[in-house]
Parts: structure tokens; sequence; C-alpha cells
């Protein structure tokens, strides 16, 4: 589509979206898409309206959305496999909390555990909700609970799970969210995508070998596609976008095609026909990475699941982790001090 992509920032445009929580960080210019209410509401069954930075859109369905609790596991809840029950008393916060992964989902390598409240939970209650949300895996992997800032909540309304380095292929994951609900998915195969954004490619790699090297083109000089590494939130056949909501005038307004949303200000890879033109020669998007209408972008689009990965290199400014899964642009270290049951009782609890 034309320069229509989210992940951009109207110069001296206002600040899109209307979060659930407080505004967006005011230092940042706004950057793409539309109406989300924040990672923990990311669909709505058949419509998703996106109205935020760069580019708002309104998809025709929702591939994946937070879900509540699921039926209940016939082990002890609260406990992950092979551990017992947390001596301290189950946090009250637990009985609205909702998940982004569905009941035996199949996700990518990257996809976090991300649980969101209703409403802030207190710090002091921080460490309780950590130890009575219990995570099972088979092969047993080492991971850790954080507090994320989400760009559309308030702090204290997420905390995401996920290993130092990418989930292994194949691991099969269990979460216990304390006595409430239970839930299994799996980790599908290993795909990466890594943009570059001088040599306006992008090299598809899955399972450890690099099998596709893509023409794209990024955001333009001043609207520059978000750096650092995102993860797929779900995947639309087609995406409704308007610049007005963006404060972009009439630049774009309409359907465009194998839309993958990677962050939730907006960021998507996407079909867009300015690609056919500019696609590995220069930058021309408002922020989003686009694809040719050859059917490039389709066989993209048909690759892809939740949980892929997608690098952006050559960039300017990292994507925050609280903007869509961006948890992986925070180095281990800074991931677990943001733990509340590891440091104390809120921990770092900073991750935006």
């Amino acid at each position: 589509m034309f320069t229509h992509d989210f992940t951009e920032r109207a110069p001296g445009g206002p600040a899109r979206r209307t979060p659930a929580g407080p505004a967006p960080r005011p230092a940042r210019p706004a950057r793409r898409r539309g109406v989300l209410g924040g990672l923990g509401a990311l669909a709505a069954a058949c419509a998703l309206v996106l109205t935020a930075t760069g580019c708002a859109a309104t998809t025709s369905s929702a591939a994946t959305k937070p879900t509540g609790p699921a039926a209940k596991g016939t082990h002890r809840p609260g406990a992950a496999p092979g551990r017992t029950a947390p001596a301290v008393p189950e946090p009250a916060a637990l009985a609205g909390a909702r998940v982004n992964v569905g009941e035996g989902a199949t996700v990518g390598v990257g996809m976090p555990i991300s649980v969101t409240f209703p409403r802030p939970v207190p710090e002091e209650q921080r460490a309780a909700v950590e130890h009575w949300l219990g995570v099972g895996t088979e092969p047993a992997v080492t991971g850790s609970w954080s507090w994320v800032k989400d760009r559309n909540l308030n702090d204290g309304q997420r905390v995401d799970y996920r290993p130092p380095a990418y989930w292994k292929p194949g691991t099969r994951v269990t979460l216990r969210l304390g006595s409430h609900a239970v839930r299994h998915f799996s980790v599908g195969r290993s795909l990466t995508a890594t943009v570059d954004v001088r040599s306006h490619t992008m090299t598809v790699t899955e399972d450890g070998r690099p099998t596709t090297r893509i023409p794209v083109t990024a955001g333009r000089p001043g609207l520059d596609t978000w750096n650092g590494t995102m993860v797929v939130m779900d995947k639309q056949p087609k995406v409704y976008m308007d610049s007005r909501t963006v404060g972009l005038g009439d630049a774009y307004h309409g359907y465009y095609a194998w839309a993958v949303h990677i962050t939730v200000s907006g960021t998507y890879v996407h079909q867009n026909p300015n690609a056919n033109t500019y696609a590995g020669r220069s930058n021309v998007t408002h922020g989003c990475v686009g694809l040719a209408t050859d059917g490039t972008a389709e066989r993209f689009y048909q690759r892809v699941i939740p949980g892929d990965v997608i690098t952006v290199t050559g960039s300017k400014d990292t994507v925050e982790a609280g903007n869509g899964y961006g948890d992986w642009n925070v180095s281990w270290s800074k991931w677990l001090a943001g733990s509340a049951a590891r440091h104390g009782k809120a921990g770092a609890a900073a991750h935006s």
C-alpha cells in the first residue's frame, strides 16, 4: 500500500492511539495503527480496530487473541508439574487474568507467555502472582517472569514469561493461572526474519537455514521502521488502514492485504503496491515493511505464525518491550531484575 505502514511517526503529528491506560510516552513520535486496547485485549472476534500510531487499521478478523480461563487441569491448581503449591495466599487478581496464547496453539520460537490483568496488581502482590503462575515445560527450560509496562496499559497490568533465548522447537508448555485456568501449547518449527533497512532486504531463516531473501521497502526518513526484535502477534488476510486516524491526512485509506502484525503501535509486514517499484531500492513507507504484489507478500504471510521472530536492523529507535512482544530487546539480567519474586516485592517492573 502506499506508504501506509503503521510503524511510522508523523512529523509533528499527534500521538496516535487511545490507550486503555495512560497515554503512551510523549517522548516518542506516534507510530502506527489504531484502536487496540492493549495487548491484553488484542482482538475482538471479527473486527480489530487499530487507531494509534502510524496507520489505523480495522481487520476483518482476528487471527490470534488473548483468551480467558481455559478448562481446569487435573493437576493441583497453581503448581507447575513437579512443584508444590505456593505457601502464599492466591492473589485475587488471577481471577480476571487473560493469556495471550490459546489452548492447544502452536506458536513460533519467540512467543512469550503474556498475562494481563483488568486492573494494576499492587506492588506488594506481584511476587505472589508470580508464585501462583506455574509454568511447566517438556523438555525442561529455564525461564522467568518479568513485569512489562504495556504500551496501552498501566504499570502492573502485564507480566511476561520467557527463557533466556528463544524456545526450542518442539517444546511443550503448560501454564497454570493459579486455581482458575490451565493452558497447554507447543512450540513449532523455528522461523526468523531479519529486515535490513539499509540493503532493503528481508532474509528468512527456517530451522537455522536461510531459505529466502526478499526485497522490501521500509519506513522512509522521519517515519522509520522500529529497530530491534519483534514477534508476530497475529496476521490478517486484509486490514483496513486510514491515515486520518494517525494524523497523516488523506495519505491512504482502504484495505491492504497479507498483513502480519508485529507491534501494538501498528507495525505490519504487508503487501504494498509501492514495493513493486521501490522494494530492494529505497525506503518509502510510513514505517511498515512493504512487500510486492506479485505473490511475495502472500507467500510470506502463508509461512509465518504467531510467535515467529522479525528483527529489524539498521534503523533508529529500538521498539520497547511493551509495544507488542518486544521482550527480546531486554537483556537477560534486566529481565530477571523485572521479577518481583526474585527482587523484592516489586522488582524492576518497568520494561516498557
